[in-house]
């Protein structure tokens, strides 16, 4: 599928909170689940909040930090700052469920 034909889902699965200033997504996979590609279009941190191994699937388009796809041990309780531009599916790697908040940081 071409990147102009690709239909980008949101950033988590449930949208738990917004103001103008932030917007909080909860996401939750089973194991084997896969979320909807999504691009980040704002900075945000992300807070991994339980899981084994996450993997994340980079689209070839992506303008983010990270370039390759790649599977990782899940870091509970460890904030990450990720800059905006990433475009890109997580799929729940492991056995057990993952679940994640992950806050935006608007402009």
């Amino acid at each position: 599928m071409a990147a102009d034909d690709r239909v980008l889902g949101d950033v988590g699965t449930r949208l738990v909170w917004e103001n103008d200033r932030v917007r909080i997504w909860e996401m939750v996979l089973e194991p084997g689940a896969r979320s909807a590609v999504h691009e980040h279009t704002l900075d945000y941190l992300l807070i991994p909040l339980a899981g084994d191994r996450i993997a994340v699937d980079v689209e070839p388009d992506t303008a983010g930090a990270y370039r390759e796809s790649g599977e990782f041990p899940v870091p509970i309780g460890k904030a990450t700052f990720v800059a905006r531009g990433g475009i890109e599916t997580a799929r729940n790697s492991g056995a057990e469920t993952y679940r994640e908040i992950l806050v935006e940081l608007k402009d």
